[in-house]
């Protein structure tokens, strides 16, 4: 059994291909393919409507008065799938597209006419260019212009990269803490001097005591119960204290409140003899 798709065919050694017989066709002959619609296109016979990338059997032939830059041009017929009427178009080399000839009307594309609207106007500049020297001067002058902008803000971000690159971040956090090391070491040393001035004999530093309002109160009493018992000897504590003289007095005031001291009945007497 021989193989379905043959890539060699056998040729016999007496072969000779000027015997194969040949047909006679037409040159401009039209045959048929299987094609797909270019564009979206309407029906003018039904107003059907046809989208882009269906397919369709179509017949093929050459346009023989036509051509681009020695390119050949090839007509279409397909037919209409709802009114069976016959659509013609054809190949634009020149713009990459398809002109519709007759049987249907091209929709409306928007990304087309935009394209062919930037298209014109970049050509109308070209001329106006070419046209008017001043103008391209100035073009030109803005172009260079820009270019050294472009320049400067590349050589700025190359600038800032390398800065990136050289900064040494184990070196700046050893560094810092290294100064606040250094400062909690000077604040101890501080604190030291100042305990050891506090609480040396040879310190000149005078630490005034502040006493609470319960404390001061407690030191005047007891400041009024040392006046009061304020005496000539300290040994006279012994013999005679407060609590033995006061009785004493306030019984002597009694008595001369009552019956009166004997100074002042010996001075009446006194008088009147």
């Amino acid at each position: 059994m021989s193989e379905r798709k043959v890539l060699n065919k056998y040729y016999p050694p007496d072969f000779d291909p000027s015997k194969i017989p040949k047909c006679k066709e037409p040159r401009n002959k039209t045959f048929c393919i299987r094609l797909m619609a270019p564009c979206n296109m309407r029906c003018t016979t039904c107003g059907e409507y046809i989208y882009k990338g269906r397919k369709f059997n179509a017949r093929k032939e050459d346009v023989d008065d036509m051509n681009y830059l020695g390119l050949r041009i090839y007509r279409f017929y397909i037919k209409c799938t709802a009114c069976v009427s016959e659509i013609c178009f054809r190949t634009d080399p020149e713009n990459t597209d398809y002109v519709l000839e007759s049987g249907a009307t091209r929709n409306f594309e928007a990304l087309k006419r935009a394209e062919e609207q930037a298209e014109k106007e970049a050509n109308a500049r070209q001329q106006e260019l070419e046209n008017n020297p001043m103008k391209m001067l100035e073009e030109r002058t803005q172009a260079s212009k820009n270019e050294m902008e472009l320049a400067e803000a590349l050589d700025e971000l190359r600038e800032l990269n390398r800065r990136t690159v050289q900064v040494d971040y184990d070196g700046m956090l050893k560094k810092y803490d290294d100064i606040r090391a250094a400062e909690l070491e000077k604040m101890e040393r501080e604190d030291e001097a100042f305990v050891k001035a506090v609480f040396s004999k040879e310190g000149d530093v005078k630490v005034k005591r502040l006493m609470e309002d319960n404390t001061s109160s407690s030191e005047s009493e007891s400041e009024e119960k040392a006046k009061k018992l304020k005496v000539d000897k300290p040994t006279d504590f012994l013999t005679s204290g407060p609590s033995t003289q006061k009785p004493q007095t306030e019984k002597k005031a009694v008595w001369e409140k009552s019956v009166g001291s004997l100074s002042s009945s010996s001075s009446k007497k006194s008088g009147l003899g």
